[in-house]
């Protein structure tokens, strides 16, 4: 009987032990989460800070693994910024968007570890499954803000607002209880 065990903790930011807010679907965000101190200098008006953990345990039982993981998704307050007089409902939509895209892909990473037969070591092809996901929640937040020119376009801004509610939607069976 050969038992091997190991705690993998994989996050998209350097924090240890930082503020957090996990997503939650009845829970948006107010302006009062925002608690990190903006750039005088930047053109934003405000910035979300969130992403995904991501830990995991398995062990090698007889020749069969078995595995437990734990995905979520967060933002970071401390991170998170705005500028109090030039924010407005309407942009905090949009930094609530950000965090939603990061729920998305949180789910993406829950159903993809559901579906997907490792091997007995399963560091190296969990790692790379976490990688891949992660690029791709990146590269749809930069997408987002390009589309929608950081909220300014307020019709691509609806329509983003509409999709993400539905890929949601879509991957709701891999939401936190």
């Amino acid at each position: 009987m050969k038992i091997i065990l190991f705690l993998f903790l994989i996050s998209s930011l350097p924090i240890n032990d930082a503020v957090q807010i996990q997503w939650r679907e009845h829970r948006q965000l107010t302006w009062r989460d925002f608690k990190g101190k903006p750039d005088a200098g930047d053109s934003f008006v405000a910035s979300t800070n969130s992403g995904m953990s991501f830990s995991f345990s398995y062990k090698v039982t007889g020749g069969k693994m078995t595995m437990d993981y734990e995905v979520e998704c967060n933002f970071y307050p401390e991170l998170s910024w705005y500028k109090p007089d030039l924010v407005t409902d309407y942009i905090l939509k949009h930094e609530q968007t950000h965090f939603d895209i990061s729920e998305l892909y949180t789910r993406k990473l829950r159903k993809a570890m559901e579906e997907t037969s490792f091997s007995n070591d399963p560091k190296e092809e969990v790692n790379k499954l976490y990688q891949k996901l992660e690029s791709a929640r990146q590269q749809l937040q930069i997408k987002y803000d390009f589309e929608t020119d950081h909220s300014k376009n307020e019709p691509v801004e609806i329509q983003w607002r509409r999709f993400v509610a539905k890929e949601l939607k879509k991957y709701e069976r891999w939401k936190s209880e």
